[in-house]
């Protein structure tokens, strides 16, 4: 099954990362306020980084690599695509 590592830019501009197989659904669940309690309390804006991986491992690796970084990291990766 195919995951996805996103992340998302909230209203007040901070960035959320998570993962998912579906990307579209999880963009709609956060926007409703029916994602992690982060996003219920950061309205999201919109998904300025995604990225396609193999499986569920690979993506929770991912994702726990994204989350390490500073915002000048993440802004970078997000301008690199």
């Amino acid at each position: 099954m195919e995951y996805f590592v996103y992340i998302l830019e909230c209203a007040d501009g901070s960035l959320y990362t998570g993962i998912t197989t579906d990307l579209k659904r999880r963009f709609a669940e956060h926007k409703n306020k029916k994602g992690g309690g982060y996003t219920q309390a950061h309205p999201v804006r919109k998904i300025v980084y995604s990225e396609k991986l193999t499986n569920r491992s690979v993506a929770l690796k991912r994702e726990a690599e994204i989350k390490r970084m500073n915002r000048k990291e993440k802004l970078s990766l997000i301008k690199a695509v």
